[in-house]
């Protein structure tokens, strides 16, 4: 069967002089706008000033970026970045990694929480967070289709997506699986919500988002080209070992949340 789409997209939106805009820096960016856009919603409609909801989304940005570059470099990379520290702080080139831009949004989100007054509780936050986290987390995936990056292994089938920019031969369009598991998990999120409201435990929605996304990353990576060079002859690849610890976060999370109180955003 022949491939549905020969993919031949360029990833330079437009260029003006020196300056070069990539459609993969506007939907990361514009992830974060979005998710400003929804927490902000979320946020006024259970007492909380919108306001609060932009500077938490500014220092997820920072974290995420820095936590996601450094755990390519720590986890894809090590031998290069070790004798070429300098080049870590070469962004532009490419390189993130979403298992440490997740650390480095939960920094970032922790630390302008604990400039609010009064304060918000971490928790809770979190939980409004992983709405937009998850759709958030879509987007990127559509960038990195467009972009084509993080492609899939070789198939047969007729799904299957030829990207000129990395040879000719008809691929498993991963990213696009995993934006779609993504979007899923997003919807599912904003469900329970919908469905439980203010009166949902600490915890819960956050532990779902762990659980939900991380586990179809784990999955998914197996329809993935090999991400690091020293993965091969692993059982499994460094995307999926560093999948296991979130998931198991996220069964933690949704069992305390059980036992969590229902109160009102702030910390008592």
């Amino acid at each position: 069967m022949s491939p549905i789409i020969t993919w031949t997209f360029s990833p330079i939106l437009f260029s003006i002089g020196p300056v070069t805009i990539r459609w993969y820096g506007v939907l990361f960016v514009g992830a974060f706008l979005l998710g400003q856009f929804i927490l902000g919603r979320i946020f006024s409609s259970e007492g909380v000033a919108q306001q609060r909801a932009e500077s938490l989304l500014v220092s997820a940005l920072v974290g995420g970026v820095v936590g996601a570059r450094l755990a390519h470099c720590l986890f894809y990379e090590p031998s290069y970045y070790l004798h070429n520290p300098l080049a870590i702080l070469r962004v532009w080139e490419g390189g993130l990694a979403s298992h440490g831009g997740v650390v480095g949004v939960l920094v970032g989100i922790w630390l302008a929480s604990r400039r609010f007054q009064p304060r918000l509780s971490f928790a809770w936050i979190l939980d409004r967070a992983a709405i937009p986290a998850a759709l958030g987390a879509a987007l990127i995936r559509v960038a990195n289709f467009l972009n084509s990056e993080i492609v899939g292994v070789p198939t047969s089938g007729g799904w299957g997506v030829i990207f000129t920019a990395v040879d000719q031969l008809p691929r498993h369009p991963v990213q696009a699986y995993e934006a779609i598991a993504y979007t899923i998990t997003g919807l599912i999120l904003w469900s329970m919500y919908r469905h439980r409201g203010r009166n949902i435990p600490r915890g819960f929605l956050f532990g779902w988002l762990l659980v939900l996304v991380f586990s179809a990353r784990f999955f998914l990576e197996a329809w993935k080209v090999p991400q690091a060079a020293y993965e091969a002859g692993q059982l499994i690849s460094v995307g999926q070992y560093l999948s296991l610890p979130f998931v198991a976060c996220g069964v933690a999370a949704i069992w305390w949340s059980r036992r969590a109180v229902v109160p009102g955003p702030f910390v008592r």
